[in-house]
């Protein structure tokens, strides 16, 4: 399986003044981090490595030929339970992996990204 991860290295911002920012360092708020990083690639996952729908989800996107960017966010010490919280408040749920962004737009989860329709 071929899928691209990137280095949470490559995306730490300048610290900024902001009731909002990320207490743990990053120095970006974690939703406009999250906004930042599903817009810097067409299709782009968010997950955790150990769990087994977002290997799932990675298997079925590599299964069609799409090569997605993909955050494991237990992976990142500094802000990976930032970007998680991030994303719960985002969806409203507790569960918050897999996450699914094509062209910087929101799929969800698992479910609604096979409820989309894609054909392989």
């Amino acid at each position: 399986m071929h899928y691209q991860t990137e280095s949470w290295n490559s995306y730490l911002a300048t610290p900024r003044s902001s009731s909002n920012n990320m207490s743990n360092g990053g120095g970006m708020d974690a939703l406009e981090r999250i906004e930042r990083l599903a817009n810097a690639s067409a299709v782009v996952i968010f997950s955790v490595s150990s769990c087994c729908m977002c290997h799932a989800i990675k298997r079925l996107f590599c299964g069609m030929g799409v090569n997605p960017t993909v955050y494991e966010l237990d992976e990142d010490p500094r802000t990976g339970k930032h970007i998680e919280k991030a994303l719960m408040s985002l969806l409203g749920t507790s569960s918050v992996v897999p996450v699914v962004f094509i062209g910087g737009k929101l799929i969800g989860f698992m479910d609604r990204v096979m409820a989309s329709g894609f054909s392989y």
